[in-house]
């Protein structure tokens, strides 16, 4: 029987408005805003500055190692609304006030009106009983003794986010076997792989940085001897950590980031079709960060840069055959998914976005190095010796990439999967488009049996080599054929592959992703993308989007 600590909010107005560092939606708020928060309210409640029980509490808090696990209702984008927030100019207009002018030479009137600036504001939706829950696990060595003051605090918070997010706090000190029983929602754990979502926690120091940042808002403004004053901006926080969270349901996704493809002028996206000047586009992104300032930059040697962004396995002289373990730099084009009104749903159009992503273990200080790199870098078409685009960090959440990191149980091809082996190395088709050894329809059947069998093997194998739980796949339910099963896809055979991969098939495929009930059948089970697959996955063939359940 395990011990944790618990601290419940619950939103009042189901809706969360809270940003991270990137602007982007914050879920589940991170261990930091419950801290934040915490502080606020200790000094509100002792009046004059934080006590030294409370502070004690605090700084013990910041200082534990393990993070909370935190317990969330699910949270939806919404499609918001847009505010115009005056700016801080109301001494301009009352000066022109002050010296009669009340029209400017257009006759226009002057007021603050006229100085305004778009805000969009977009909360998420929370479903449920709109909850979020921390829990810290201890054993009974851990145990301090300011719990109850802590309890004290939280149950005396009253928003969370920005102030219109106004809550109900609870808290409790509880013991079970398990915390997940306790609560509903979605479980997101701490966890030292990358993926998932990066939120920030406190660390030793975050409460004395918390109050000096509170000092110096006070005194931003400073007098000056001549009896003017003088603004001083108020630091950022920078006393913290940022830890990966992961719903326990997830699967291990790499680290990634999305780029645009501009031309050099920046006056629009630069195109490259699916099917041939894909692997064209890999290349000179691979040629992009295997240049010797880039490796420079990045204190990258020889080895590294053949090893990490070509793939060549340098244990073996003079090889150019990719690694099959070893972490590597991986560039995925995305083809974009494009609305094309309601007769024809949505379809697949050009390459303008490219997905960086790495294969096996790459600690995130890194990756974000090679990312601030890659910012601006110039891609290079070997044959014309010249620039033709330019890469520029974006969102994933543009319209046109956005499904692929959705979360679905149906997913399809957006390019064929290269298969992970032959799937006819016995001839086996020879024999069925033989007209001079006639065969029976008996044989005929047992003949297709036996390859839709290897190929559906070879296409599990591809998901297990891709990093996807056995368990998981062996429930999943698997379709393939030539044909697309996306508008303007087109037949497998016709997308270019690397040279190591033509001599194996290439197939469209859709997959319903399910999990066994306790009554012995199947349920469909959501997954979250982005994920590429086959032996072509570095290259951008087998990549997956959803579609509708």
């Amino acid at each position: 029987m395990s011990k944790y600590l618990r601290i419940s909010v619950r939103f009042l107005n189901a809706e969360f408005h809270g940003r991270g560092d990137d602007g982007e939606p914050e879920w589940p708020p991170s261990p930091l805003r419950l801290f934040q928060a915490l502080t606020n309210v200790a000094a509100r409640l002792d009046g004059d500055g934080i006590s030294e029980k409370k502070a004690s509490a605090l700084r013990w808090l910041e200082t534990l190692k393990q993070p909370p696990e935190v317990f969330a209702q699910e949270a939806t984008p919404t499609e918001g609304y847009q505010l115009y927030v005056p700016d801080n100019v109301a001494d301009l207009v009352a000066k022109k006030w002050t010296a009669g002018k009340y029209f400017d030479n257009k006759n226009h009137p002057i007021d603050i009106s006229g100085y305004r600036t778009e805000k969009r504001v977009q909360p998420l939706r929370l479903s449920g009983d709109a909850a979020v829950h921390y829990a810290w696990a201890f054993d009974d060595a851990d145990v301090g003794e300011h719990w109850e003051t802590l309890i004290a605090i939280a149950r005396a918070i009253t928003c969370l986010g920005w102030g219109v997010d106004l809550v109900v706090t609870d808290a409790a000190w509880e013991e079970s076997t398990d915390a997940a029983t306790n609560f509903s929602g979605e479980r997101w754990v701490p966890v030292e792989t990358s993926g998932g979502v990066s939120l920030r926690i406190p660390m030793g120091g975050t409460l004395d940085a918390l109050q000096k940042r509170h000092t110096a808002f006070l005194n931003r403004i400073r007098p000056l001897d001549d009896g003017g004053q003088v603004f001083a901006p108020v630091p950022s926080l920078e006393a913290f950590r940022k830890i990966t969270y992961r719903r326990d349901t997830e699967l291990d996704h790499p680290p990634y980031a999305i780029f645009a493809l501009r031309e050099l002028d920046d006056s629009k996206f630069k195109s490259f079709d699916a099917q041939w000047r894909r692997l064209h586009l890999t290349g000179m992104l691979r040629h992009t960060a295997s240049r010797p300032d880039f490796a420079a930059a990045l204190g990258w040697d020889e080895k590294k840069v053949a090893n990490f962004v070509l793939g060549h396995d340098t244990s073996v002289p003079n090889n150019s055959r990719p690694t099959t373990n070893a972490p590597r730099l991986v560039f995925i084009p995305l083809p974009s998914i494009e609305w094309r009104g309601k007769s024809n749903g949505k379809s697949i159009g050009l390459i303008r976005r490219v997905m960086v992503t790495v294969k096996g273990t790459c600690n995130s200080t890194e990756f974000h190095r090679i990312l601030r790199a890659l910012e601006g870098r110039e891609l290079i078409d070997e044959k014309a010796n010249r620039p033709i685009a330019f890469l520029r960090r974006q969102s994933n959440r543009e319209n046109a990439i956005a499904d692929y990191f959705a979360k679905s149980s149906v997913w399809t091809t957006v390019t064929p999967v290269v298969l992970p082996g032959h799937d006819d190395p016995r001839k086996l088709r020879r024999r069925l488009s033989d007209t001079k050894i006639p065969i029976s329809a008996a044989e005929k059947e047992q003949i297709i049996r036996k390859l839709d069998a290897r190929t559906e093997r070879l296409l599990r194998k591809a998901f297990i080599d891709s990093g996807f739980p056995p368990s998981l796949v062996a429930d999943a339910d698997f379709q393939w054929r030539g044909g697309g099963f996306l508008p303007d896809v087109e037949l497998a055979s016709r997308y270019s592959a690397p040279n190591q991969c033509r001599r194996f098939r290439r197939l469209h495929v859709r997959i319903v992703w399910r999990e066994q009930t306790t009554d012995g059948g199947f349920q469909p089970k959501k997954i979250s993308g982005p994920f590429c697959v086959g032996s072509g996955r570095f290259s951008g063939l087998g990549l997956f989007a959803p579609v509708e359940d």
